[in-house]
């Protein structure tokens, strides 16, 4: 059911509180109050009292897997208000204090499933508060390697991940994207580690007070002087090392595959020019990246000055790059724009994924984007027919009654981004591209919503148009299910040579591997998909041998070939699903894997179900959570 506009309500903007410590004027993004902004996930009532600074002086406890110290919050309250709500999820605190160092009086609310815990902060007439506390016990948003989990092998390594709402099981603030607040942070650890996070680094590590043991330790600084959604606040520490990949681009990663890294990322100024090129400066100041070990669950995470990146983009030969760009694109849609709701979770994924498209155009060519664009496509219409065209699920904004947070991809990101293709292709890009652009100049730094996307394009190019208006069907595609008459379908010439082949394999086995060393991996990727699912064990010999699909480096082709093994019980590939999933804790593999062996009854189980044993430790809380679900184990049903 399509979602009538409603007209935008008035922004409260905030105004900065005073503090001592702070400088004499820092960036304040405004809070939303429309309806559409509500955040279901958060207990904070901003529009009573609001964080807009974090400074954090943390220390890292590697042997007890632990982060504890203190954040300082500076707080905007209405004149009336005696209380702030922050959001915790586990968290053990200590004591809270007012600049002058007296208690104040706090409680620990109940506990919600899936949302964590208000903490009720009485504030009186002071503005800043110091927390004093511990993370979690296993906090969800942290991840511990020990040295065996790591390409070195010799030492620890920590990293974080905040989105959606995990940040709250290591940092006492409100944990929703409309909260933008900017943030500052003391980080002490081992000497022998380095951290970084999604700030700039200020100068280098300072030696500090050594550990209770011993240990020597030292201390790094960090400040993010932009507001951002607070669960773009990440950490990373580790034996790190860094290269330099242009003037205001690097990459950090462990030093067994650093060279490797940087051999991948030789394109990445190339990708920060056209997104410039587009949509205006880069703000951000640097673009640094750091490749993460492998049990990272996600591809990639678009922390400021700071991507996230798992290793399984590195195939060698910059195919999968296409990852960083959207990371890139982040940088404008996400990152300086932000929903103000997890519901309009396509206002970053899909706008991003638009973004990277066009990204990838300029630096790789019109015929990968279009490529990258069909296999975009086929998500979509296989997403359409798991789900049904009438599915709730299929709609880009979230409709009340289901979780924002358990979204499709590929409807936030792949049908997100056909909307704004279908946009283009209606508008034409000569006066879409500006458009787009002003829209990231106009909220810059600042939350926004379905309503206001859709009231900005049409103040701005529709205006008195009702012909363009009507053509462009807004509302269908943001509140309406399917996929509207009007998409802008890719060019069916994208992959023609591609589904011949696949045609004639299914046919009468042909296998053409001159053909296949010839693709891209865009067109190795569509024939896998577009070839027959059932295959029997002389079939799937033939493909490997052909083909070479077992000895790939291509983690996407690799993860292909697997999974079509599996699903035909396929036991050579066995030992390399073994080894496939010992090494990646990616969920984008990790976890349809697990679902082909489970999909084959016992068969499957009973290669699952130990594998998984061994390897669930090692897996990020948010993997975990999804391969229990599907295997039924771990507390899941």
């Amino acid at each position: 059911m399509t979602r009538p506009f409603v007209a935008i309500a008035a922004i409260f903007l905030a105004t900065l509180a005073a503090c001592s410590s702070a400088p004499e004027e820092r960036m304040v993004a405004p809070i939303l109050t429309t309806e559409q902004a509500f955040d279901d996930y958060t207990f904070a009532q901003p529009q009573v009292a609001r964080v807009t600074h974090v400074a954090l002086d943390l220390t890292l406890d590697f042997a007890a897997q632990d982060i504890s110290g203190t954040a300082t919050l500076d707080i905007e309250a209405a004149n009336d208000a005696n209380e702030i709500i922050l959001d915790s999820d586990g968290l053990e605190i200590g004591s809270i204090t007012a600049p002058d160092g007296s208690a104040l009086d706090w409680e620990m609310g109940a506990r919600v499933e899936g949302k964590g815990e208000p903490l009720t902060v009485a504030i009186g007439d002071v503005r800043q508060i110091t927390v004093t506390y511990s993370a979690a016990p296993g906090a969800e948003a942290l991840q511990w390697l020990s040295p065996e989990q790591t390409a070195n092998g010799t030492h620890p390594f920590l990293f974080s991940q905040g989105q959606a709402i995990l940040n709250r099981s290591w940092i006492p603030t409100q944990d929703s994207p409309g909260i933008r607040q900017t943030w500052e942070a003391r980080i002490t650890l081992p000497a022998d580690l380095k951290a970084v996070m999604s700030g700039i680094i200020q100068g280098e590590a300072e030696e500090a007070q050594a550990a209770p043991d011993g240990t020597a330790q030292h201390t790094y600084r960090f400040v993010m002087d932009k507001p951002v959604a607070p669960y773009l606040i990440a950490i990373a520490a580790g034996n790190i090392e860094f290269a330099e990949l242009g003037p205001r681009s690097g990459v950090w990663a462990e030093p067994a595959m650093l060279e490797a890294a940087k051999a991948e990322l030789v394109d990445t100024e190339a990708m920060i020019d056209a997104a410039e090129e587009l949509y205006g400066d880069y703000r951000w100041g640097r673009y640094d990246m750091i490749v993460l070990p492998p049990s990272f669950p996600y591809g990639g995470m678009e922390n400021p000055v700071m991507t996230f990146l798992t290793p399984t983009f590195i195939a060698g030969d910059r195919s999968l790059t296409g990852l960083v760009a959207h990371e890139l694109a982040h940088s404008w849609s996400g990152n300086l724009v932000t929903y103000a709701s997890w519901r309009d979770g396509w206002l970053n994924e899909g706008v991003t994924s638009y973004i990277e498209s066009r990204i990838s155009e300029a630096v790789f060519g019109p015929e990968r984007a279009m490529q990258e664009r069909a296999l975009s496509f086929a998500a979509i219409e296989d997403a359409l027919g798991t789900h049904g065209a009438d599915a709730p699920i299929t709609s880009l904004r979230t409709p009340d009654g289901l979780n924002p947070l358990e979204y499709d991809s590929a409807i936030i990101y792949d049908k997100g981004a056909l909307f704004l293709h279908t946009l283009e292709a209606i508008i034409g890009r000569d006066r879409f591209d500006p458009w787009l652009r002003q829209w990231f100049d106009t909220h810059a730094f600042q939350p926004a919503t379905s309503e206001m996307f859709i009231a900005d394009l049409r103040e701005k190019l529709v205006g008195d148009d009702a012909v363009l208006d009507e053509a462009l069907m807004l509302e269908e595609w943001v509140y309406g299910t399917g996929l509207p008459a009007n998409a802008a379908r890719p060019n069916p010439a994208a992959f023609a040579e591609v589904d011949a082949a696949a045609d004639a394999y299914a046919a009468n086995g042909t296998l053409n591997a001159a053909a296949w060393n010839g693709w891209s991996t865009a067109e190795r990727m569509r024939f896998l998909q577009r070839a027959p699912q059932q295959r029997s064990a002389a079939q799937l010999a033939a493909l490997d041998e052909a083909f070479g699909l077992s000895a790939t480096g291509n983690n996407e082709i690799r993860f292909l070939w697997l999974e079509l093994a599996l699903k035909n019980r396929y036991q050579p590939a066995v030992p390399q699903a073994e080894e496939f999933l010992t090494r990646v804790g990616r969920n984008k593999f990790v976890s349809p894997l697990y679902r082909a062996m489970q999909g084959q009854g016992e068969w499957g189980m009973a290669i699952a179900r130990p594998l998984y044993e061994r390897t669930r430790p090692g897996y990020h809380a948010m993997t975990r959570g999804n391969v229990d679900g599907v295997l039924g184990v771990g507390g899941a049903s």
